[in-house]
């Protein structure tokens, strides 16, 4: 649907996903049984750090703020998109869509900076053992939270104002399941030059500059654990990383095969399965990969369900 006589459009059309009709009802129920677990996954990493003191370490504090930015990152857009299926309305409007925006864009800096923070932390507990306690302190646990949630809030604030100045007089047709920044820009009547430089520049600080500091931080990890002389050493510092780097992968192989090798406009439906992965089902690997496969969260988990069963 069209709006060529309007100077600025009140409401958008999400396409969608990829899917035809009949198969709405049970891509429907996939999708949401994928998210409750998402929630229900993240919601129990949080329940065991707060329950465990055994959990409260640097670590684990980490762990906790991606637990939670995980559950809200997945509610920005999943259960929009589910309401859609289920409605089939299509409909969100001008200022949904620019508070969309807005939580996605700062909720998956805030991600790679939570990333960066615990590779940080593995470089220390194992380059740096015995200085870890000394510097992985309270105190620069809160700093490096209180920055990435900054940088990261500083970053959406900036994008979304660049955004609001734009024009959109025409179509309103978004060929997507959310209100994604490129797919808007496309859709914009003004210049997008600006904004386009931008994404270009926040990108390298959200995006490039921490996936940096991760590979360095692995490279020193890498180049400690050769030096280390009994096997299992060497199975124990590789099992505290194996976790953390399948996670950094999930998540820095999606963003960089959507956002540094798009496709052509005229494959859109790659984009839009490739934002499903990073929106949806990342957020609900992670409670698998990186915690409930962990000895200290299946202990914490044992712990907490015999002293229910005790009580």
């Amino acid at each position: 649907m069209g709006r060529e006589n309007q100077s600025h459009l009140s409401e958008f059309l999400l396409l969608g996903l990829p899917i035809r009709p009949e198969q709405q009802g049970v891509f429907s129920a996939l999708f949401l049984g994928m998210y409750l677990t998402t929630v229900l996954g993240n919601l129990l990493i949080l329940l065991l750090i707060r329950l465990d003191p055994h959990l409260h370490t640097p670590m684990y504090f980490f762990l906790s703020h991606l637990a939670f930015t995980d559950i809200t990152f997945s509610s920005v857009t999943t259960p929009k998109m589910l309401m859609n299926m289920q409605t089939q309305s299509q409909s969100i409007s001008y200022a949904g869509c620019i508070s969309q925006v807005y939580f996605f864009l700062m909720l998956g800096c805030l991600d790679s900076f939570l990333l960066t923070s615990m590779a940080y932390d593995r470089y220390v507990a194992i380059c740096h053992p015995l200085h870890y306690i000394t510097i992985m302190s309270q105190s620069l646990c809160f700093l490096l939270v209180i920055v990435s949630w900054i940088l990261s809030s500083a970053s959406a604030i900036l994008h979304t104002l660049l955004l609001a100045r734009l024009s959109f007089c025409g179509d309103n047709l978004l060929p997507h399941f959310f209100c994604d920044l490129a797919t808007l820009l496309k859709l914009s009547t003004s210049d997008t030059t600006v904004n386009e430089l931008f994404i270009l520049t926040v990108g390298v600080v959200v995006i490039t500059l921490p996936f940096a500091c991760i590979l360095v931080s692995y490279g020193c990890i890498g180049a400690t654990i050769l030096r280390v002389p009994s096997t299992k050493g060497l199975y124990k510092a590789l099992s505290t990383c194996g976790s953390h780097l399948s996670v950094v992968a999930l998540y820095y192989g999606t963003i960089i095969g959507l956002y540094f090798f798009p496709s052509s406009n005229y494959s859109n439906d790659k984009d839009v399965i490739v934002a499903i992965l990073y929106t949806l089902i990342t957020p609900m690997l992670n409670p698998f990969i990186y915690s409930l496969r962990n000895k200290d969260m299946k202990g914490a988990l044992g712990n907490i369900l015999s002293r229910g069963t005790f009580s």
